[in-house]
C-alpha cells in the first residue's frame, strides 16, 4: 500500500516561512517523480514545485525564488521550504508521487498517489 503523509502546515504572517514535509512508504521512493500542489476551495489544483528521480526541479512562476523543493531519499521524505510567504499562498498543500514518466510535472493529472493535505494560512 502506497501512503504519503504531509505535515508542517500552520498559520503565519505575511513574510514568514514554513517548511512542509511528506513522508512516503509502500514503494521505491527514489525512483518516483514527486510534486507539491495546492488548492483553494472552488479552484483547480495548482502545481507548485516538482522534483524527479535525478533531482531536477520545476517551479511555478508564482513561487520561483521563494520556495525550494528537496528530498532526502534515505528517509523517504520530500520537503517544501517556503519563504517570503504571501496571503495568496494560503491553500491546502498536497504532496504527490508518480512512478511513470511525467511530461508536465506541474499538472496534477500526471500524478497517481496523493497525500491527505496540510493547511497553510498566511495573514496580512
Amino acid at each position: 500500500q502506497v501512503q504519503l503523509v504531509e505535515s508542517g502546515g500552520d498559520s503565519v504572517q505575511s513574510g514568514g516561512s514554513l517548511k512542509l514535509s511528506c513522508t512516503a512508504s509502500g514503494y521505491t521512493y527514489s525512483s518516483y517523480q514527486m510534486g507539491w500542489f495546492r488548492q483553494v476551495p472552488g479552484k483547480e489544483r495548482e502545481g507548485v514545485a516538482s522534483i524527479d528521480s535525478k533531482g531536477r526541479t520545476t517551479y511555478a512562476d508564482s513561487v520561483k525564488g521563494r520556495f525550494t523543493i528537496s528530498q532526502d531519499n534515505a528517509r523517504n521524505t520530500l520537503y517544501l521550504q517556503m519563504n517570503s510567504l504571501k496571503p495568496e499562498d494560503t491553500a491546502t498543500y498536497y504532496c504527490a508521487a508518480e512512478g511513470a514518466i511525467v511530461v508536465a510535472p506541474l499538472n496534477a493529472g500526471e500524478y497517481y498517489y496523493w497525500g491527505q493535505g496540510t493547511q497553510v494560512t498566511v495573514s496580512s
